[in-house]
């Protein structure tokens, strides 16, 4: 309610400003208020500033989250970084297995232990990340709801398990969310952000008839805390390349379309 109410008023100001009577320069106008309200979200992702830059990667089950990693290692891959995988999802029934797929599909070495801790299996990737001179090290967690407070937890002795096994580490807490979801991912945001601190988003299954409407509601949420989570990426169908950079002109264009 609070992001609608902010756009409306909002383009009741530009609509007044312009003089505009013609519907196109009226939906033109809302997809300028909505741009400019994700502007902010719109920050490349950083590599490099540390060695390995360590990538802590969760989200609810279903949100895409391995598919996502593999296509991130793809595109890291791409750029001539060299990719260590981190198979911390212990929890989910063949997890493990998928995300090595994606390793041999990218060409990339993983770190699994057969039904291991997860922060065990992070803390062993770091290091070898760190012992291989890798650039990137990224840790695949279990899929889980932000009501399952064991769990939460889980995610947050990963946090700090890999903070003792690299100063600074992770450089990036991402949170993959199901662009489907709605106003729901607004709640899984907030919680994870309160259990690991989220430093970005990648939102997933823009493919469909999902617009990704909720993070108008996300970007306003972050202006009333004083920050900002980006959206690093965007995934817009099943192929390795529709892992996209986000655009906040683009994104508010694509939703009014």
């Amino acid at each position: 309610m609070a992001a609608t109410a902010q756009l409306l008023a909002d383009q009741k100001r530009r609509v007044k400003e312009s003089k505009a009577t013609e519907p196109a320069a009226v939906k033109a106008l809302l997809a300028d208020a909505i741009a400019d309200l994700l502007g902010p979200l719109q920050k490349p992702l950083v590599i490099g500033d540390a060695s390995p830059t360590v990538l802590m990667v969760a989200g609810v089950n279903g949100a895409g989250k391995t598919t996502t990693i593999g296509k991130l290692t793809r595109y890291l891959a791409e750029a001539d970084q060299k990719v260590l995988l981190a198979a911390a999802d212990t929890f989910r029934a063949a997890a493990r297995e998928q995300l090595a797929a994606w390793a041999d599909r990218n060409r990339v070495e993983i770190v699994a232990q057969q039904g291991g801790d997860p922060a065990a299996v992070s803390f062993d990737a770091v290091t070898a990340g760190r012992a291989r001179g890798c650039d990137v090290v990224i840790a695949d967690t279990a899929g889980r709801l932000p009501t399952q407070a064991h769990l939460m937890e889980e995610l947050k002795k990963i946090k700090r398990t890999i903070g003792k096994a690299q100063d600074g580490a992770p450089h990036e807490v991402l949170l993959v969310v199901d662009g489907n979801t709605g106003q729901n991912a607004l709640a899984q945001v907030k919680a994870f952000d309160a259990a690991i601190g989220l430093t970005g988003l990648i939102v997933t299954k823009l493919d469909g008839t999902a617009k990704g409407g909720v993070l108008a509601a996300i970007a306003r949420w972050g202006a009333e805390q004083g920050r900002v989570i980006p959206v690093y990426f965007i995934g817009i169908g099943e192929r390795v390349e529709d892992l996209q950079t986000f655009d906040a002109r683009e994104f508010a264009q694509a939703l009014l379309s």
